[in-house]
């Protein structure tokens, strides 16, 4: 096909066309077709024309032989589509609805597109659309758990007073560990991300060992303070406390945050909560680790720093974790709890009773 086209534009539309183009308030289909027919008039190559408005040859092809057939209003009309198919009747959006609500046919444990597709008879992407519109997502499954403590209102309305009105003069800190983050090697090296392309790493992988980290979230300012041990028993937690407490300036109280684990509540750390009165343990409720911050900053921590690392030692694994935990403080902000326990009790009110 020829390269090349021969438009004459007189001078009365080239002024509409440069008015198009001009006018902030015209469409930019307006204004792109208008650049192809000016472009075009400079006996510019259709290739070049193209390149130059970032659109296909089809495309400037299309709008020449528009501009020659009706003008400048045919540059500014599109043209109407032949009538398609009827918009689905309201009875068959709301059966694609109701099924997946419902228990499927079968063994299966759910409803698909196709088989809901299927038995309307209706085609994939109409149920795809139906759903998207009625934020339906039945591929979809978020796991809960309730907890059964029988002080679970005290505890939460505790917690969630520390941190949304903490103490003056006090250092109020969420404080866990992470344990058993292995130090992985890959078995051969993965190809970086590049266009068109997503990073690749070998599914299988070399331990080099494990360690584990305690951390102390600080609510005020959101920095961490966090110490790798090679274990996580009740000895590694005392020596983390008193890191925290040489940390801690001297004359304010520690209100700290702690889930329930056995370390925790041992008679030695006890002994050392009874020896440094300025402390203060508060216990979440069982099952509600969501309810300690710093499990906010662990997730991060493995996501941006850890799961995709390469370990060779259990030692370039720590530093990794120390080099991050100070580029964390770097550019923390003060831990913002926006739920209040009431709003809390609520919400799990909504869940089903327990079938015990």
């Amino acid at each position: 096909m020829a390269q090349t086209v021969s438009i004459i534009v007189s001078p009365e539309d080239q002024v509409r066309l440069a008015e198009v183009i001009g006018d902030r308030n015209s469409p930019q289909k307006h204004v792109q077709r208008a650049r192809i027919v000016l472009l075009s008039a400079e006996h510019r190559p259709v290739l070049e024309v193209a390149r130059e408005i970032g659109i296909s040859r089809p495309a400037v092809w299309r709008w020449q032989l528009r501009y020659a057939e009706q003008g400048v209003d045919g540059l500014l009309r599109d043209k109407t589509r032949k009538p398609g198919k009827p918009p689905l009747s309201l009875e068959t959006v709301a059966r694609v609805l109701a099924l997946p609500c419902s228990n499927p046919p079968g063994s299966v444990t759910h409803w698909t597109g196709r088989a809901v597709a299927k038995a309307v008879g209706i085609s994939l992407r109409a149920v795809q659309r139906i759903w998207d519109a009625h934020r339906l997502q039945p591929h979809r499954l978020r796991t809960f758990k309730k907890s059964k403590d029988p002080a679970f209102a005290e505890k939460v309305e505790d917690v969630v007073g520390l941190y949304m009105e903490p103490p003056c003069h006090a250092v109020v800190l969420s404080i866990d560990e992470k344990s058993q983050i292995q130090a992985l090697d890959r078995t051969q090296p993965g190809l970086p991300l590049k266009p068109g392309k997503c990073a690749t790493m070998t599914h299988d992988y070399k331990r080099n060992g494990t360690t584990t980290l305690f951390a102390a979230l600080n609510i005020l300012d959101g920095t961490v303070l966090g110490r790798c041990m090679q274990k996580h028993r009740h000895q590694e937690f005392i020596k983390f406390l008193n890191a925290v407490e040489r940390a801690v300036p001297a004359g304010k109280i520690i209100h700290a945050i702690l889930d329930n684990y056995a370390t925790h509540k041992h008679p030695k750390v006890r002994q050392w909560l009874a020896d440094h009165p300025r402390w203060v343990f508060h216990f979440t409720p069982t099952s509600a680790s969501w309810l300690n911050a710093v499990e906010g900053f662990f997730s991060i921590i493995t996501r941006r720093k850890i799961r995709r690392g390469v370990f060779k030692s259990v030692a370039q694994l720590e530093d990794a974790i120390r080099a991050y935990i100070r580029y964390h403080n770097g550019q923390a902000k003060p831990f913002v709890w926006t739920k209040t326990a009431e709003g809390i009790f609520e919400k799990l009110s909504r869940l089903p009773a327990s079938s015990e």
